[in-house]
């Protein structure tokens, strides 16, 4: 059985200062929370300091983004090694950087690739936009995401492989994915893709994350599909109590599975 997995996806949130407080609050209550992966993505400036504060914790700490070359003229941009230095996850391909930041599945696979070869773990965000989703376009979006996103990607590092399903139309939009269509993408989409590009075993190894507005009000929905490993939260993760109850949830939804 996929171990669950919630990553907190800061964003551009929090001071260094204002990072430790958070930590400080969330870090002793997440520990208590067994047999699932908790993990914090804060921004670059307040990576070292949460380090600091995890040692000795079964949290891990991710990256929101880094480029795929090991060093060189690339004002603004941080290296693969100086994230490990310090974390253990990275996340590639979200969708505000492919629509803020011009990446595409091409520089996605970069970075999954750069990832892999330093010993991080990818979390790889694929999804798709209103216009696309109204154009039913999604399996085809999808598709292809997951297959230049992932080519040539290492088949040994698969089952450390995490893919995030984002559904960008269900951003700010009013209109929200329910937890049987995002699991209905995971299974008919991506999970397929995965087992063309890995094989059947691998595929079924690697976990699925839902993304986009998970709070705790509906994250047990969203953990009781099959398919949804856990999920990739965004401003739920800045608030103690409700990050606290997400993976709470995730907990409950391993036991309910296992018994199952």
């Amino acid at each position: 059985m996929r171990i669950p997995l919630v990553a907190g996806n800061w964003k551009m949130n929090k001071t260094v200062a204002e990072a430790r407080d958070l930590v400080f609050k969330m870090a002793i209550q997440l520990r208590e929370i067994r047999g699932v992966e908790k993990v914090l993505c804060p921004p670059f400036p307040a990576l070292v300091a949460v380090s600091s504060l995890l040692v000795g914790t079964d949290i891990g700490l991710g990256a929101q983004n880094m480029h795929w070359e090991a060093k060189g003229a690339f004002t603004g941009e941080v290296a693969p090694n100086m994230v490990k230095e310090f974390c253990n996850y990275v996340i590639i391909g979200h969708s505000e950087r492919r629509t803020y930041f011009g990446e595409t599945d091409e520089s996605v696979n970069k970075k999954v690739r750069a990832a892999q070869a330093s010993d991080l773990t990818p979390i790889v965000c694929v999804g798709e936009t209103l216009e696309q989703y109204e154009s039913n376009q999604t399996g085809e979006v999808v598709a292809r995401q997951m297959k230049l996103g992932l080519a040539d990607t290492d088949p040994a590092q698969a089952a450390r492989l995490v893919v995030a399903y984002e559904p960008v139309w269900a951003i700010g939009t009013g209109r929200a994915s329910t937890a049987d269509n995002a699991e209905g993408v995971v299974r008919d989409l991506i999970r397929p893709a995965l087992t063309e590009l890995f094989g059947a075993d691998a595929a079924q190894s690697i976990r699925v994350l839902y993304c986009v507005s998970v709070t705790a009000a509906n994250a047990a929905e969203y953990f009781a599909r099959p398919e949804i490993d856990g999920a990739l939260v965004g401003g739920a993760s800045l608030k103690v109590d409700d990050f606290i109850e997400i993976a709470k949830a995730a907990r409950a939804s391993l036991m309910s599975k296992s018994m199952n």
